[in-house]
């Protein structure tokens, strides 16, 4: 036995641990019913505090006091309830257990389990062979309480201890922690069928009950292979740079500020900055964009990202558990251990399925040979049902409906669902924070969209030069670049980087150089006063810009006066309507021309939009606080259904109040930060850009670890289709049973068709139905 554990979550005053965490790996520990078992084992225990089952991950996490109990006492505890601890170590030291703890892979089918299966299969095999087969040869060759036994019989009899055995030892401890669970009612039926000499069903049941198990361990097992592969993503080791020689050490011993190395080829074993050296970064492990990423010195990377071609000396930021890959995973696995509401409702039903059945199978068993003296034939369509032929048969028909009453397949076809989906949306770059999230976007009918950094790309950029007059592009340019040298303001960072960008180098020098607050600069170049700043700056200065300028932008417009503009008529007008911000540069006494500049739309946003449309999205709205024409203008650009402008942070509120009140559920999706109080308000918050900032991680119920706006139409239809999932699950699995149960009394359903259509078939079609979620990728639309 294996395990590990955590410091102490507490202390007292004198510095003495008061409690420890055991984080364990119980692989057989696979369906809700095995997690209550090892729940109640577990509160025999004295001084455990919390316990945390997570039958999804065949994991156990459990807090207790040291000084009251021990983890070789958890550990007996989780044992004597049948199941098996493996991984980690026995010390309860101070360091904390490092990563995600998830059952390892099993040997499902060379298990000792399976093995006993097969030498149950062939005693079966053989057994029926003497039976139906070579009945000359069947001769008896013992006898029991004065009843005899022939070969066949002692190979049935061989079959239900090879294979029964398991079962009826889980069924024992069922019975011992007082749980009605399918080892119990399974244990039961196979001692009860051997008692009154039934062993052709007890040896069939006890078999393909086993092989019922090992494919559903299997199952379960491919299942939790997604999470598996997540959490192989992050690097064991590192390669640091001490003492100017480089060390392989692991990846838990680096530090903050250690310059790790990182070859081609390598994955990024942390979070950290470009020091030196230049490379092609694939980010898909966190991002989900396949598409690699140039870094350079100053770029941030992350943990799991692969490094493509070139040397890369990093930074180290954070330490290997507080990665943003770490995080990613430890959120995925908590996501795990959130019941959905169809979860907790299908917990409840079951409460109340399972005894109702086993309480029909009873009275199915007793009451009919008391009532019933002669078998009773009916035909209906051709067929031939019986309803009476002696206590034996309705006995095995109530044994029959003990194994229907094992509510396993819809039990887990929630939990199984929302594995698949989380993981499978964490692997594209969509971290999901809960089921109950998983469920809730699917049936949103509004999408509310922030402006910044989601429909665009939240950076200003030079988008038109028009001069004016005998003024070229270059010197409006120069001038503009010139003025703007020292200012802070995003739109002289834009100016700038354009000036650059077109070669204009040779910027002039500016002196005496003033922020006009609100609307805009002036400095002195070569003697001259120069201005940069809204059209109301110049209309002040006494241009006639009344003709040209169609909006104030914010300013107050004032009566021209003395100095006429060759500025085009619609030129300032048709740039404010495109939803740009308009630069004016010139004197006191003539213009140089003017420089728009606008926050970029994302290539993807309006497909985007079209495609949340398609897949049947009621109404998307833009909500933002910049002015109405920038915002009618991104609402035209990308077709969104709705805009509300110039709205501060409760007003976001309010408007997703109203959109609730309109529409029903609202999903919200912005930067994490500013919009967190609309994205708490909505019934799904959604971050965009995740990566790397803890703030938004903690802010959302979701987040797009990459700016990708295109990811929100695969965020839609994977959580809509899970939510078909989980509904085909439930309303099969209950509606097989249903008919199951209904064909039992009149003799059409057998032991060997409970069990494989029943128990097998509907555990095994639930699983692989919820695996296909792996199955829905994001669109391809265009770069974000």
């Amino acid at each position: 036995m294996t395990a590990n554990t955590d410091t102490a979550d507490q202390t007292s005053g004198d510095g003495q641990r008061q409690s420890v965490t055991a984080r364990l790996a119980v692989p057989e520990m696979d369906c809700p019913s095995c997690a209550q078992k090892v729940d109640k084992g577990l509160q025999r225990v004295d001084g455990i505090i919390e316990t945390t089952l997570q039958p999804t991950t065949g994991t156990a996490t459990i807090r207790y006091d040291p000084d009251r109990t021990s983890e070789t006492d958890v550990v007996a505890a989780i044992e004597a309830a049948g199941y098996e601890v493996v991984g980690g170590s026995d010390d309860e030291t101070d360091e904390p257990a490092a990563g995600v703890d998830i059952a390892p892979p099993s040997d499902v089918w060379t298990s000792p389990r399976a093995k006993k299966t097969w030498v149950g299969a062939v005693f079966v095999t053989l057994g029926l062979l003497f039976e139906f087969g070579l009945t000359g040869q069947n001769f008896a060759i013992a006898s029991l309480l004065d009843h005899p036994l022939t070969i066949a019989d002692m190979l049935f009899l061989g079959a239900v201890v090879a294979s029964g055995s398991p079962v009826i030892r889980g069924g024992y401890y069922s019975a011992k922690n007082r749980s009605l669970d399918i080892d119990l009612l399974m244990g039961t039926a196979i001692i009860a069928a051997t008692g009154i000499g039934y062993f052709v069903e007890a040896a069939t049941l006890a078999v393909l009950f086993s092989i019922a198990e090992l494919l559903e361990d299997y199952a379960m097992d491919r299942a939790r292979d997604s999470l598996r592969e997540l959490m192989e993503l992050s690097p064991d080791e590192a390669t640091v740079k001490r003492d100017g020689e480089a060390v392989t050490i692991p990846a838990d011993d680096v530090q903050v500020g250690e310059i790790v190395v990182v070859r081609p080829g390598d994955k990024i074993p942390l979070d950290g900055t470009v020091v030196d050296g230049t490379s092609a970064v694939d980010e898909s492990p966190i991002t989900g964009e396949s598409v690699p990423v140039d870094k350079r010195e100053g770029d941030e990377v992350y943990a799991g990202a692969i490094n493509e071609e070139g040397y890369l000396e990093v930074e180290v930021t954070s330490l290997a558990s507080e990665s943003t890959l770490s995080q990613i995973i430890e959120m995925v696995q908590g996501a795990q251990a959130k019941k959905t509401d169809t979860e907790q409702f299908v917990d409840r039903f079951s409460g109340y399925y399972t005894p109702t059945v086993v309480v029909l199978a009873i009275l199915t068993a007793a009451v009919p040979p008391l009532l019933i003296d002669e078998a009773i034939t009916v035909g209906l369509a051709g067929q031939t049902f019986v309803f009476g032929s002696g206590w034996q048969t309705w006995f095995i028909r109530g044994l029959t409906l003990l194994v229907i009453a094992c509510p396993c397949a819809f039990v887990i076809s929630t939990p199984v669902s929302v594995v698949s989906g989380i993981t499978s949306a964490a692997k594209n770059g969509v971290l999901i924070k809960g089921g109950n999230y998983l469920e809730a976007m699917g049936e949103v009918d509004v999408v509310a969209l922030d402006k910044t950094g989601t429909l665009t790309k939240g950076e200003l950029a030079v988008t038109d030069v028009v001069p004016v007059d005998d003024n070229t592009e270059t010197e409006l340019l120069r001038y503009a670049a010139g003025l703007e040298q020292r200012s802070e303001h995003p739109i002289a960072d834009a100016i700038l980087a354009h000036a650059t960008d077109n070669g204009v180098d040779d910027l002039p020098e500016p002196e005496r150089f003033e922020s006009l607050t609100g609307k805009g600069i002036r400095a002195e170049i070569a003697g001259e006063t120069y201005y940069a700043g809204k059209p109301a700056l110049f209309e002040e200065l006494g241009f006639d810009l009344t003709h040209a300028h169609g909006a104030t932008d914010g300013g107050t417009p004032v009566e021209a006066t003395t100095v006429p503009s060759s500025l085009s008529a619609d030129t300032l007008t048709a740039l404010e309507r495109e939803g740009k911000t308009v630069v004016v540069v010139g004197t006191e006494t003539a213009l140089l021309g003017v420089v728009a500049i606008a926050d970029e739309v994302r290539p993807a946003s309006k497909r985007a939009v079209e495609r949340l449309h398609e897949l049947g999205v009621e109404h998307v709205v833009l909500l933002t606080g910049d002015n109405e024409g920038t915002a009618r203008a991104i609402a035209e650009t990308v077709g969104v259904d709705e805009y509300r402008a110039e709205l501060l942070p409760e007003e976001k509120v309010t408007a997703i109040n109203a959109l609730q009140t309109e529409y029903g559920g609202v999903a919200m999706v912005g930067d994490g930060i500013n919009d967190a109080p609309a994205l708490a308000t909505a019934e799904v918050g959604i971050a965009m850009g995740a990566a790397g900032t803890d703030t938004a991680l903690e802010t959302a119920d979701i987040a797009l670890m990459g700016d990708d706006i295109g990811k929100l139409p695969y965020l839609y239809a994977l959580s809509h289709t899970a939510n078909g999932v989980i509904r085909q699950n439930i309303v099969v699995s209950l509606g097989v049973k249903a008919l199951l149960a209904i064909g039992v009394p009149i003799g059409l359903v057998s032991v060997a068709v409970a069990v494989v259509i029943g128990d097998m078939g509907m555990s095994l079609g639930v699983t692989g139905n919820a695996l296909r979620l792996s199955r829905v990728k994001p669109d391809r639309l265009f770069s974000a």
